[in-house]
């Protein structure tokens, strides 16, 4: 049986759920609530095992709170990798995780190097493990890959992602301030370097398209320069986007609007630390830290619904 396109897979998961928005998993101990990083066993955040017990609990009860309101999750790596091979262990078991609750996860990984080392950066982010006593291991449907070596280096994430069903997210025009720095430079011919590289990854990605219209290679943009996504979105009418941004970095719901097309599709929105952290923000002070947080998923689930509405009149 061929393998379904991931673009695909992720279209019919937004369809079921019935929003494009995916929740970052990004905790940070000093930021968890006290229910967790009070607990006798986790309140010791210099104590490596009890700090990484601590993420673990707290990012395991998050993914069952959002899986029946979104269709997947980002899990960025950075958050777990100063913890070692515990951080790393953790980060694999909420992989597992997710996959169980029926969450598709991409893992926020940002990685690309020469051909050579790529391949296996491409086969520890996307790939199952070849072993059999791994045989029941789920590796991460997506991730996330910068550009700027060139197609030699995100080649072999590309091929995985063809191989095996998955699907991969290019750094296109990201959303922090220091971005324009490298992204908005022009080439000779008045072009922004983001352009020209969002129509390599529209190029690159041409082989990948699925049934839904829309390729397994997507872009990572950003919704704080809203004029530049709406730009994009127009320039790669076929390639998925993947929209940092909003809540906590400041765009509004009206500015991620831009990401999709006229058919309300072409977009996930990435919602992280207004959701995680959703316990310290007065509007949820009266509620358990789960609920505040399912709160805030349904109150981005709404919001974004209704800019999605009225940009389409």
């Amino acid at each position: 049986m061929p393998l379904e396109n991931f673009a695909d897979r992720l279209l019919a998961a937004i369809d079921t759920r019935n929003t494009p928005l995916v929740v970052g998993l990004d905790p940070v101990y000093d930021r968890l609530p006290r229910a967790i990083s009070g607990h006798r066993e986790l309140n010791d955040g210099d104590d490596l095992e009890a700090a990484v017990d601590a993420l673990l609990e707290f990012s395991t009860r998050v993914l069952k709170i959002v899986a029946p309101l979104v269709p997947a999750v980002k899990i960025n790596s950075a958050f777990f990798e100063p913890y070692f091979s515990y951080g790393v262990e953790a980060f694999q078991a909420l992989v597992q995780e997710a996959t169980a609750h029926g969450l598709l996860v991409i893992n926020d990984a940002k990685r690309a190097d020469i051909g050579n080392t790529s391949e296996r950066y491409a086969a520890a982010t996307l790939i199952e493990p070849p072993f059999d006593s791994l045989s029941e291991h789920a590796a991460p449907d997506a991730v996330t890959v910068a550009p700027y070596m060139g197609s030699d280096s995100v080649g072999p994430f590309i091929s995985a992602a063809q191989a095996h069903g998955k699907g991969v997210f290019v750094l296109v025009r990201t959303s922090n301030p220091g971005a324009a720095e490298i992204q908005d430079v022009l080439l000779q011919d008045g072009t922004p370097l983001y352009q020209h590289v969002g129509k390599l990854v529209e190029k690159w990605g041409a082989p990948l398209i699925g049934e839904r219209g829309y390729s397994s290679v997507g872009a990572v943009v950003g919704a704080t320069n809203p004029e530049q996504l709406a730009t994009l979105r127009g320039l790669l009418p076929q390639t998925l986007f993947l929209v940092p941004g909003y809540g906590a970095q400041g765009a509004s719901a009206g500015d991620v609007a831009k990401a999709f097309n006229a058919d309300g599709r072409g977009a996930i929105i990435n919602s992280s630390r207004a959701i995680l952290q959703a316990h310290l923000n007065p509007r949820y002070a009266n509620l358990p830290w789960e609920k505040a947080v399912e709160a805030a998923t349904r109150a981005a689930i709404t919001e974004i619904r209704s800019a999605l509405h009225a940009a389409r009149g």
